[in-house]
């Protein structure tokens, strides 16, 4: 309204200033009064003076004012307000964390992992697994000192088709895991070896060693919940799996060496040079091997807490 103002006022603003100049030079010696003069009332003979006063005055303020007012709008815009608002996020899409770090729980021992996202729904996953026992057992009248070894390096392709369940396909791609024993029949005992039944020479005692483990490459197959790197922009999370790994028949090594004596005490011979004994060990590997066999499918549950940064 001022700007229309402002508009319409400037010419009418010339029209009246040049008729009160005109009245100045009227007035003057420089020449006669005008007659159209007497022909105007006094009072519009002094109008002039008073708008030409006040509407050359009034013009400039209504641009100053327009002018301060787009500049004081300027200055007092947000820096925010100009730049717009980042969309909200979609599920599937991919979180602003890079890693995320988890420890577990787990039947292949105690882990450490670690995950990148490569899309919305896929993870890339790699951990570490441990574990130290130290167990006796007692088999066919054999003492076995056990030490359980659990290492392993795993890595996985964590796919989510919705929330947080996951289907991860992957790889022990090192499987250290294995038993060493130590094996002590005391003199005088009977014990068997691959069905056969022998009594440890007293003044000889069997001995020897054992070893149980798998072939160092596995492929396997976990599901679960739980995402290291949420979506959400959670920066913590919680794990479950179950699955497994194929590790195929355990590979066993049954060394012993000492006497061994008829089951009466009668005939006693070095275990290493006898055939009929080596070859009752063996038949003790493979005996041992086929307990385990049920374990080529090695079964693993997951229990384990993740962060993300």
């Amino acid at each position: 309204m001022r700007a229309k103002t402002a508009v319409w006022a400037v010419p009418l603003a010339v029209f009246v200033a040049a008729g009160w100049s005109g009245n100045c030079f009227s007035q003057s010696t420089y020449g006669p009064v005008p007659s159209e003069e007497k022909l105007l009332p006094a009072s519009l003979n002094q109008t002039p003076m008073v708008i030409a006063a006040v509407l050359p005055s009034s013009i400039v303020p209504i641009g100053f004012s327009m002018e301060s007012a787009e500049e004081s709008a300027a200055e007092n815009a947000s820096p925010d307000a100009a730049q717009p608002a980042p969309p909200p996020s979609r599920p599937g899409q991919v979180t602003s964390s890079k890693v995320g770090i988890g420890i577990k729980i787990s039947t292949l021992g105690v882990g450490i992992e670690a995950a990148v996202p490569v899309t919305g729904k896929l993870n890339v996953r790699g951990g570490f697994n441990f574990l130290r026992l130290n167990q006796g057992i007692s088999s066919d009248g054999i003492r076995y000192d056990g030490h359980v070894h659990f290492q392993s390096a795993e890595a996985h392709l964590d796919w989510f088709p919705f929330g947080g369940f996951h289907i991860s396909p992957g790889l022990l791609f090192y499987n250290g895991n294995s038993i060493i024993a130590t094996a002590a029949v005391p003199g005088g005992h009977t014990f068997s070896v691959g069905g056969t039944s022998y009594e440890s020479d007293p003044a000889t005692p069997v001995t020897g060693t054992g070893t149980l483990d798998f072939v160092k490459v596995s492929p396997s197959i976990m599901i679960g919940v739980g995402n290291l790197i949420p979506r959400n922009g959670r920066h913590y999370s919680f794990l479950f799996e179950v699955g497994g790994a194929y590790q195929g028949s355990a590979r066993v090594a049954l060394n012993l060496v000492g006497n061994v004596c008829d089951t009466n005490g009668t005939n006693c011979r070095s275990v290493a040079s006898d055939s009929t004994v080596q070859a009752n060990i063996a038949a003790q590997q493979l005996k041992i091997r086929n307990d385990v066999n049920p374990y080529k499918f090695f079964p693993v549950v997951s229990l384990g807490v993740g962060f993300n940064f």
